[in-house]
């Protein structure tokens, strides 16, 4: 793999539950420090298309790449391929995914939910893994709280936190799926704070969002999913004051002049 080489390539993948096809043909390439938002109506295929990145979900067809390995193929003509085991657990530590719930565990503190997966997964010794724990809880402003329980920090504070849990791992690639969705718009800022610095240091991220400032002003990339696939993608201000596409047009109209 070179330098040049999308950490991220997809080609053409499609998702169905049963009767229900949800992705029909999305294909992109991400490149190292490229920030990607993902925006688009509710039902569009935007959680599932992140899911499908890590393998969370299976690709009914298609073909995805992560940083030049092979994840998943399903293309008529070739042999299925499912990366499995050892090789699939490596790839998925390189790859952090933070979702609209904290899914932080209620009864460790916040030390230890930000230190498990490192001593446990990672092998890393635990007062090593410490040491990096407090380091990123005083990148998300969250140095005074590391023997607090999840339940006696606020939203915005606990999403922070899994953030840091995320990053804990030294992934390559950030996730973030509507990560300020359950947030007021206080504790939004803190979170967007978080995700716009890792963006000025150059961590590679997808990041589905409503947040349309966010959207504008931090991503390289800006892509509209709606019915399933990609209907425009592009530079954030051309997209916003020159879509091309009439679907897009319709949906920003909606979200900017409600």
């Amino acid at each position: 793999m070179t330098p040049d080489t999308p950490i991220v390539q997809i080609r053409d993948i499609h998702k169905s539950f049963g009767r229900l096809e949800v992705l029909t043909g999305v294909s992109m390439d991400i490149a190292r420090g490229e920030v990607v938002a993902i925006i688009g109506p509710s039902g569009s295929g935007k959680t599932t298309f992140l899911r499908c990145l890590n393998r969370l979900e299976p690709i009914s067809a298609g073909e995805i790449t992560f940083k030049g390995q092979l994840l998943e193929r399903r293309v008529p003509g070739q042999p299925v391929f499912q990366l499995s085991g050892e090789l699939l657990r490596r790839l998925r530590m390189d790859i952090g995914i933070v979702f609209q719930q904290f899914n932080l565990f209620p009864h460790l503190t916040v030390l230890d939910n930000i230190t498990l997966a490192p001593i446990n997964v990672r092998k890393v010794a635990k007062a090593e893994a410490e040491v990096k724990a407090q380091a990123l809880l005083a990148k998300v402003g969250l140095a005074d709280k590391a023997e607090y329980l999840p339940i006696q920090l606020s939203g915005g504070q606990q999403q922070r936190v899994a953030i840091a849990r995320a990053l804990a791992m030294n992934p390559d690639l950030m996730l973030f799926d509507e990560v300020t969705s359950a947030l007021d718009p206080e504790m939004t800022a803190e979170v967007l704070d978080v995700i716009r610095a890792l963006a000025n240091e150059g961590m590679t991220m997808v990041v589905v969002t409503h947040e349309m400032g966010f959207a504008r002003y931090v991503a390289n990339r800006l892509v509209l999913m709606a019915d399933g696939k990609i209907v425009e993608e592009g530079p954030p201000e051309r997209v916003f004051d020159n879509p091309k596409n009439e679907r897009t047009r319709v949906f920003l109209q909606a979200i900017l002049h409600p």
